[in-house]
């Protein structure tokens, strides 16, 4: 993988259940989950092709000091990372990432917002 692409990105998440996708702040596609963001794909400027994702909390810090990979701008605090060399991903590691970032989110979900995605509400 070179450059990412939004098509990419919508192969990936878009069969998983409650996933929408809406364009914010001008030039980022976020994709949401019950209305709550999972990942942000940045469309235009000097940073088009970057994505940033929530991470588990552990997970975090080492991700920020590998190559290829930064602390998320606004977002770092709530252990969001942002991804600026696709490249330097093996195949299916940014589906591991995208996958672990809705589940981290689809967890936090209120009961039944979890039961209308069809999963556990507990």
């Amino acid at each position: 993988m070179t450059s990412l692409e939004s098509a990419q990105l919508d192969a990936i998440c878009a069969q998983w259940p409650g996933v929408s996708t809406a364009l914010k702040w001008e030039v980022d596609l976020v994709y949401n989950v019950a209305g709550k963001m999972f990942a942000v794909y940045c469309t235009l400027g000097v940073e088009r092709g970057r994505v940033s994702f929530k991470v588990d909390a552990d997970r975090f810090f080492e991700l920020a000091e590998q190559p290829g990979f930064m602390p998320a701008p606004y977002m770092a605090r709530a252990f969001w990372i942002t991804l600026t060399e696709p490249e330097r991903l093996a195949p299916g590691e940014l589906e591991a990432f995208l996958r672990r970032s809705y589940e981290l989110v689809v967890d936090k979900l209120p009961p039944k917002a979890r039961r209308e995605l069809g999963g556990p509400a507990s």
